[in-house]
């Protein structure tokens, strides 16, 4: 008998048909048992609530052991939508203190799947965050007339200080690109927002922790899952103890209102930020609870810009506090030495004019600090740049070179967020700004005095002053000291020594002590303390001067330096140096003299914030 083939061909494709049919079931009873979670949900959801037990975030206290930050209880109500049987809206409403169309706008937003991505009637869905503890009380007394609704008890930030808002940060509702970045995190949960609850976030959060209890046919809680056997208990965050003197701080911030720019104070053994000062600022108990959002919007349409942290982000002209990083780099390369002088006639000439103001004339580096000659720097810059036998690249690169060692034109590294580099020019920069043509040090002279296209934040100026006060290093300027139970990172513990001399160092600070003692910084002078200063007025195209300051005391064995920008305020002697030195005086004394109160006196009371286009002084 003959074979048929065909129909041997036709038993395999049959076969192999009811085989593939087969496999696409399996794999789709796979999904649903094992893969997709609705279905898991939904048979664990009829005889299990499973809720999460938020940790305690991590407490923050200042330098001195005074508690800044703080938890206090909040509650959110949370609802499993597969449970909720009809109920009476009313006495919900008139519990909550919500009308029937907020109440039903509330419903309309948990159940978007666009603005609540994991919405799943059968898992707990935030309906209302943060219940004060009076309608708590009022809720859990009817609680039981609404099926399907529990309250979630959560913590909230408390402030026992109105200060240093930019540091601390606040915490906000995690967004879809916040789960998306860490598995951490579920809707509804909270995260870091600026300041420290943001770069210290995961210190700060703990683990969240998990309870499991058994319900009914009707949906009742029973009690705990085999008595809690299979409960998680939360783990709290880690405290910080920040290197702020918070009441240093709180005075910093009163000596700058009705005024626009910042205080840094540095201790230079440790690299520790005393105060970190911006101006406008803020409330951080604005950014806590329901009106959170109203707040935020109000604060980012402010004109003067309270969310922006002039000390770490703003990049201002530096002035003449820039002078002394001039020198050091003049006297390592040879330039110039200790006795050289240059002349001054009321400024610099040299095929164009840098003016000045009266005083000796020819002048050396300490003097010229002491004086805060432009010309001195303006002649240093233009024999390194224009040095016989180089290139201006080729001496402009070096000198770029030492800025970036002393902690310009880069990010110092600070622990908070958004921290600006401020620029330091390239040759790279000069070329495609003069389109290749040759340019000299005459083309580019306004950057030896700290104008022209330099820039720098308060932070690195403040940490220049604590470089001259170490006489040639420093540590990277950080705010938090301490973790409880953790390490702070490394970084904060390595020094950074720029290859210029100490000895030259010494130099700049004896110049500095004389610009205090019979110089530009006169105010600064306090009885029993040797306070190193340099002034800065740094010219603004937009406007008024800035006054600017940079200094440190004692002269031997400094304990804080800092720097003080005040925006459109004139002479750095105006503003910068009374200012700079009452912070210096409150830091090391812990008051102000009976003498000096005049000065704080007119400190706290002025007015340099434009009103109608006019300045008030």
């Amino acid at each position: 008998m003959r074979k048929d083939y065909n129909l041997e061909k036709r038993k395999y494709v049959i076969g192999g048909f009811i085989t593939v049919i087969v496999l696409i079931y399996i794999i789709r009873l796979f999904n649903l048992q094992v893969g997709d979670e609705r279905y898991k949900e939904s048979a664990d959801s009829n005889a299990f609530l499973k809720r999460v037990i938020y940790p305690a975030r991590g407490l923050v206290y200042d330098r001195n052991d005074r508690l800044v930050v703080l938890n206090k209880p909040a509650y959110d109500v949370m609802v499993i939508p597969k449970d909720v049987t009809p109920f009476d809206t009313a006495t919900l409403c008139d519990v909550l203190g919500f009308s029937r169309s907020q109440l039903d706008d509330k419903w309309k937003e948990m159940k978007d799947t666009r603005r609540n991505p994991g919405y799943s009637a059968y898992t707990p869905q935030k309906l209302i965050t943060h219940l004060s503890q009076e309608d708590y009380g009022k809720l859990q007394e009817k609680l039981y007339l609404f099926p399907g609704f529990f309250v979630q008890k959560r913590t909230v930030r408390e402030y026992s200080t109105t200060a240093g808002a930019n540091i601390l940060g606040n915490i906000r509702e995690v967004s879809t690109d916040d789960i998306d970045r860490d598995r951490y995190y579920r809707r509804g949960d909270y995260t870091g927002d600026l300041g420290i609850e943001k770069s210290y976030e995961v210190a700060l959060r703990g683990r969240k922790g998990m309870e499991i209890l058994m319900k009914d046919a009707y949906g009742r809680i029973k009690g705990k899952y085999e008595n809690g056997k299979f409960d998680v208990a939360p783990v709290s965050g880690h405290n910080l103890k920040l290197s702020i003197d918070m009441d240093l701080q709180e005075y910093g911030e009163s000596l700058m209102v009705n005024k626009i720019g910042a205080i840094v104070a540095i201790e230079p053994a440790t690299g520790e930020i005393l105060c970190l000062v911006t101006s406008p600022s803020y409330d951080p108990s604005l950014l806590v609870g329901r009106q959170r959002g109203k707040n935020y919007a109000e604060l980012v349409k402010n004109m003067y810009k309270p969310l922006y942290n002039r000390a770490i982000q703003a990049a201002y002209p530096p002035g003449s506090t820039f002078k002394p990083t001039q020198g050091l780099i003049f006297l390592q390369e040879g330039v110039v030495t200790l006795a050289t002088q240059y002349p001054c006639y009321r400024g610099y000439v040299n095929g164009l004019r840098v003016g000045c103001h009266g005083h000796g004339s020819p002048i050396a580096f300490k003097p010229a600090l002491q004086t805060s000659c432009n010309a001195y720097f303006c002649w240093g810059l233009k024999n390194m740049v224009d040095k016989r036998g180089s290139t201006p690249s080729a001496q402009l690169e070096k000198w770029k070179d030492y800025m970036v060692e002393m902690g310009y034109g880069y990010r110092l590294g600070v622990d908070l967020p958004s921290e600006s580099r401020g620029f330091i020019p390239n040759p790279e920069y000069y070329s495609k700004s003069f389109r290749g043509a040759n340019w000299t040090a005459n083309s580019i002279i306004s950057i030896s005095i700290g104008q022209g296209e330099v820039l720098a934040t308060p932070l690195q100026i403040a940490n220049l002053g604590a470089t001259i006060a170490n006489r040639g290093w420093f540590y990277t300027p950080h705010v938090v000291k301490e973790i409880k139970d953790s390490t702070i990172d490394k970084k904060y513990r390595e020094r950074h020594s720029p290859h210029i001399k100490r000895e030259y160092y010494e130099a700049a600070a004896e110049g500095m002590r004389m610009a205090v003692l019979g110089g530009t910084c006169r105010t600064a002078n306090l009885p029993g303390v040797e306070v190193c200063g340099k002034t800065g007025t740094a010219q603004n195209p937009h406007g008024r001067d800035h006054s600017v300051f940079m200094g440190f005391a004692p002269y031997h064995n400094p304990k804080i330096a800092v720097c003080v920008f005040v925006e459109n305020a004139g002479f750095g002697a105006t503003f910068g140096v009374p200012i700079g030195s009452l912070i210096i005086e409150k830091y090391l004394n812990g008051e102000i003299s009976p003498a000096r109160k005049g000065i704080e006196e007119r400190m706290l009371n002025s007015n340099t914030i434009s009103v109608s286009g006019v300045k008030k002084h």
